[in-house]
């Protein structure tokens, strides 16, 4: 099942057009969540990101307003803790960060009977959001095997499953991201065409940096390979994540689109922080639905269009339990 289909199921009430019949702004934003990645295969916790595209895509289109990054107007340097790192080059931060990586200790792997607890933020343009609720706090088994084995997506993968893929990719680069990009593997329809290699790389790899958990060694190797995929690049600034702490951006602009994917990683632990889509060019979108024409929507370069932050996550012994 991708993403959107998911969406579709958590506002039952809600009619359901075709494409075409999208309002401008659930269309432009729709077509942003899920361009090229059949949608975004989220292991356990794949509702957290649903519903904060849920979230975004009613306030846009209610509401058509806008979040704003608050780092980019005064550029700020990198945290203290990153010494003398230079946001200029990903080859550099995120080697940096594998360094920093492979020098700490891996925890023992989670037994298959704990939980994997994590706690996230998404970005609030406004609190109308069509009565939909969100809870940040969320459990899932760490062997999840039931839910593998009987739901709906067929690409649907478990926290022990990655943990453990992760463990095993290689050290080269170019078979890292063929690993990686077999693990979370691309579809297509007539809405969503293939995608090309290098955004499928990209898409795939920060769902492995978004893992939780994942051993240090296993993040470092993710590190190196991702910065040479085509078209990545790093924000020169510390940009600001749903929660508004300061994050290192990992970009990489969507094909054929007018936005780019970023991956947000914490300045003084490299660790993934979450993620956001952000516009990267004034443009304008007009859509309709049968005979109605709806009124153009404009769209402004840095306007933050998805955002969402983890702001914990813990290996725990039950549900409801937190660290």
């Amino acid at each position: 099942m991708d993403e959107m289909t998911q969406l579709r199921e958590l506002r039952a009430d809600a009619p359901v057009p075709d494409r075409s019949a999208l309002a401008p702004g659930r269309l432009r934003l729709t077509e942003t969540v899920a361009s090229g990645r059949r949608a975004r295969r989220l292991k356990a916790d794949w509702r957290i990101a649903s519903i904060g595209a849920a979230a975004a895509i009613t306030v846009a289109a209610v509401l058509g307003t806008q979040l704003v990054d608050a780092a980019a107007p005064e550029r700020s340097g990198p945290a203290a803790t990153t010494g003398t790192l230079r946001l200029s080059s990903p080859a550099e931060v995120l080697n940096r960060a594998a360094d920093a990586l492979e020098k700490q200790q891996a925890a023992p792997e989670p037994r298959d009977d704990q939980w994997i607890y994590t706690k996230t933020v998404m970005a609030q343009r406004s609190s109308a959001v069509g009565g939909f609720t969100y809870d940040p706090d969320h459990w899932v088994p760490y062997d999840n095997s039931a839910a593998a084995k009987n739901g709906k997506d067929d690409d649907y993968r478990t926290s022990r499953q990655v943990y453990r893929a992760a463990n095993e990719l290689p050290d080269d680069p170019a078979r890292l991201l063929a690993k990686v990009r077999s693990f979370y593997p691309t579809g297509h329809t007539a809405e969503n065409p293939p995608e090309g290699q290098a955004q499928h790389s990209f898409r795939a790899m920060g769902l492995m940096v978004e893992a939780y958990p994942i051993a240090p060694a296993a993040l470092a190797r993710i590190y190196r390979a991702l910065a040479t995929v085509p078209g990545v690049h790093v924000t020169d600034h510390l940009v600001k994540d749903a929660a508004g702490r300061e994050a290192i951006a990992i970009t990489r602009k969507e094909d054929g689109r007018h936005e780019q994917r970023e991956i947000l990683l914490d300045p003084h632990d490299f660790k993934y922080a979450g993620m956001r889509f952000v516009v990267t060019e004034d443009y304008e979108y007009t859509s309709s639905a049968g005979k109605v024409k709806f009124p153009t929507e404009k769209f402004k370069a840095g306007q933050i269009m998805i955002s969402e932050a983890r702001v914990e996550a813990a290996v725990v012994d039950a549900k409801g339990e937190k660290p």
